[in-house]
């Protein structure tokens, strides 16, 4: 074979040595060009396609590093024996409108989970990237400490300690992607002979995750302080996981008496508590209550947090605080298993807090859900007493209790063939009394202050509020 009619595109984006690549390997992998047929000699080839030797000879080299071709000293290149040679082919998938998933579409959304992303501060996480790569682009590539690098953990600390009141030096972190992760982590540390005990209603993510890790899992019941200790002591719980900064789905804030009840019921020797500070960063209301590790002198708090919610959902960055005694436990058992995070992403993230981008970030994100929380206050004015609005002073949801003998499933109906989605509170129970009224959740995080004004005046009319 002496020539090759590729047709090249000078204008376009791809390197013309790759559009030659791309055209002889895709011949190879069709057939066209057989096993053992000589190629043009890149000579030949160069002047035939009226393009540099240079350009050619990368193509070739490119082939040649993937197998496609064999170079023979003094005769030429020829195509290898492709039998067993691994090729990557693109498979197109049809899906049929029946077997799709379906995904309901809706005028609003009160998701309790969302999160505004319209505010990250994009032009800033990209300076920081940019920066983190060109400074320790190949040592950034090498497996980091099983914990998380030390530049995090110790941002991360300091962080703590300034705002949520914790104790702890940055060897007591343990850096992972997502809580889940971390918890499941935390089994390996604590072992499996236990009885955890969670709040009811309950936070189900957690609740499924420990009763997948086989762990026997009980729920204790609220009042308006948050979990009820003589309950939990009943339970025979040994270990308990609380959100006392704003429970979720109650958004309860758990007062200081009820905090001290609580470690004095863990200071009994093999007790913990696994505190979750959900929320935390959002208040509306009264001063900041410290989290419940800064009381805690008897190391009996695992403390868990995560930056899902203040930053992005994407960034899968959480962390745990643990005891200095469990923290002996996790580094005979547990430190060979390696960090589930990038480098490069605890890195940016070192900087994000460092540099006071998280900071400036919290401080907008506080006004901004402050506002539509407002906003979403003022709109529904006049809905009491027949409905009691709760939760309002953390977070970024509240519930309305309904006390008009409308049931739950009936109201997430009215408001979803108006096109609004809200969600309802007993899904969040494992064991729900008969008695329990109507409860609906509205999340206020994503939605602007026009779209809220306008879903709850829809809300009021198809409720007949």
């Amino acid at each position: 074979m002496n020539e090759l009619t590729i047709s090249l595109d000078t204008k376009s984006r791809t390197p013309l040595y790759e559009q030659i690549y791309q055209y002889i390997k895709e011949e190879i992998q069709n057939g066209r060009i057989p096993s053992g047929e000589k190629l043009p000699s890149t000579r030949a080839l160069c002047h035939f396609l009226e393009v540099s030797r240079s350009t050619v000879e990368l193509a070739y080299e490119q082939l040649l590093s993937e197998g496609y071709i064999e170079a023979v000293p003094y005769r030429g290149y020829f195509v290898s024996e492709l039998e067993g040679l691994y090729q990557l082919k693109p498979q197109k998938r049809t899906v049929s409108e029946n077997t799709a998933e379906k995904k309901e579409t809706y005028r609003f959304d009160f998701s309790p989970n969302g999160v505004d992303l319209n505010s990250f501060p994009y032009n800033a996480w990209r300076k920081l990237t940019k920066e983190c790569l060109v400074d320790d682009r190949a040592e950034l590539f090498r497996l980091g400490h099983p914990q998380g690098e030390w530049g995090l953990r110790n941002a991360i600390s300091n962080y703590l300690h300034q705002a949520r009141g914790v104790n702890c030096t940055p060897e007591q972190i343990v850096v992972g992607a997502g809580n889940d992760y971390l918890l499941m982590l935390l089994s390996t540390v604590i072992g499996k002979n236990h009885k955890v005990a969670l709040e009811n209603p309950t936070y189900r993510q957690a609740y499924r995750l420990f009763e997948n890790l086989s762990y026997e899992v009980c729920t204790v019941d609220m009042d308006k302080w948050g979990m009820q200790i003589s309950e939990l002591t009943q339970s025979q719980a040994d270990i308990v996981f609380v959100m006392p900064s704003h429970q979720y789905p109650l958004g309860i804030v758990m007062p200081v008496k009820r905090r001290m009840e609580l470690l004095r019921w863990a200071s009994e020797e093999g007790r913990y508590i696994i505190e979750d500070d959900y929320d935390s960063e959002f208040r509306y209301k009264g001063k900041p209550v410290p989290a419940l590790q800064g009381y805690d002198n008897h190391e009996k708090v695992i403390y868990i947090g995560t930056f899902s919610k203040s930053i992005a959902p994407a960034i899968r960055m959480s962390y745990l605080v643990l005891p200095t005694s469990l923290l002996e436990i996790y580094q005979k058992k547990s430190s060979f298993l390696s960090s589930t995070v990038s480098r490069v992403d605890q890195l940016i993230l070192q900087k994000f807090i460092e540099e006071g981008y998280y900071e400036r970030h919290l401080n907008k994100t506080r006004a901004l859900y402050k506002s539509r929380h407002d906003t979403l206050l003022n709109a529904l004015k006049g809905v009491e007493p027949t409905v009691q609005i709760s939760g309002e002073n953390a977070g970024v949801h509240l519930l309305l209790t309904f006390h008009n003998g409308m049931k739950e499933e009936e109201l997430i109906a009215a408001a979803k063939k108006a096109g609004i989605k809200v969600y309802g509170l007993s899904g969040y129970y494992v064991a729900l009394k008969p008695s329990t009224p109507a409860t609906i959740l509205l999340g206020y995080a994503n939605m602007r202050e026009e779209s809220i004004d306008e879903a709850v005046k829809t809300l009021k009319e198809v409720w007949g509020l």
